[in-house]
């Protein structure tokens, strides 16, 4: 039988309403473990002129592939109405991958663990509010951006924090 692993996934959005959108998303997920708090942050890359995300990480403790994971985050953006239409550009709803147990994939649509997450500063700071044990202080110190932690809730029963 399948054992649960420990996943993180991380969530973003600067369109509409940001906070329900983390606030659906949430909700939706299953095997919720914990919720990081969230932050602020300026858009990284992509056209000028975005507004400001709203991000936080997500813990599981679920059986499901990276693969499964990646169409559950797949099914959330396109119930926020996200949609495609450039590289880092504004959406409704982003969500990735982060890890997966210790699990690696390398594949053209699919990369585990993120492989911008470690420079991050918008991924990197919720994700220490959750497992510590997995960034390093040295890491978020370098991680590039700012952020600023909001007083926004996205609660989900006992699922915040731990």
């Amino acid at each position: 039988m399948p054992v649960p692993r420990r996943a993180f996934l991380g969530l973003g959005s600067n369109i509409g309403d940001r906070r329900r959108h983390l606030q659906l998303a949430v909700a939706l997920l299953p095997d919720v473990v914990a919720v990081s708090p969230v932050y602020e942050s300026q858009p990284v890359g992509g056209p000028e002129g975005q507004d400001p995300y709203l991000n936080a990480v997500v813990e599981l403790a679920t059986e499901r592939t990276p693969r499964q994971l990646l169409e559950l985050a797949r099914t959330l953006e396109d119930r926020a109405g996200r949609v495609r239409i450039e590289r880092d550009g504004p959406r409704t709803l982003d969500v990735d991958v982060l890890l997966v147990g210790d699990e690696t994939v390398d594949e053209p649509d699919l990369v585990v663990p993120h492989p911008r997450m470690w420079r991050r500063r918008f991924v990197l700071a919720p994700l220490t509010d959750l497992a510590p044990d997995l960034v390093p202080e040295a890491t978020l110190s370098a991680s590039a951006g700012e952020v600023r932690r909001t007083d926004i809730s996205l609660r989900r029963g006992r699922a915040q924090g731990r």
